[in-house]
């Protein structure tokens, strides 16, 4: 009978731990592999193909210039053959950096010439400013960028 006892009492202890340490640890286990199994290993930034890059420019341009659908759909036109040719240049890796440059903004003056056959002369004015307003921007933020640049290399040598 004692030895019954003893039985029944090794087994309640052994569920009790069984429930009372692995169970709660095979638990987080599942728990931890099906959250890790969940999120996506490495998110890799999709490129934007000529037609996102154009229709996003023209959308932009048809809320800022009031374009009417017309002008929309030609707009759309010169970005996308803008921003295929722009792409090009850029994977081309048998032009120097300074040819690269220089076909883009060829490009870029290009995309001036045939916007102003498409707008109104107040739309392009106003196109216009907003690029040098771009423009200007982006040499501040260059400026801003060379300023750190020379404090860093000042503070290494000093």
């Amino acid at each position: 009978m004692l030895q019954k006892h003893f039985n029944l009492t090794v087994m309640k202890m052994r569920t009790r731990f069984l429930y009372g340490w692995i169970c709660p640890i095979a638990l987080t286990l599942m728990t931890l592999t099906t959250t890790a199994q969940e999120q996506p290993a490495v998110v890799k930034k999709e490129k934007w193909g000529a037609s996102k890059k154009a229709d996003k420019m023209s959308d932009k341009l048809g809320r800022q210039l009031g374009l009417t659908r017309e002008q929309n759909k030609q707009i759309f036109s010169i970005n996308e053959d803008i921003a295929r040719r722009r792409d090009v240049a850029r994977r081309d890796s048998s032009l120097t950096a300074r040819q690269r440059m220089h076909l883009i903004q060829n490009l870029d003056t290009e995309r001036s010439h045939r916007f102003k056959n498409v707008l109104t002369p107040a739309q392009f004015k106003k196109w216009n400013d907003w690029q040098m307003q771009k423009k200007e921007h982006l040499e501040a933020k260059m400026d801003r960028k060379q300023a750190r640049k020379q404090a860093r290399k000042a503070r290494h040598d000093g």
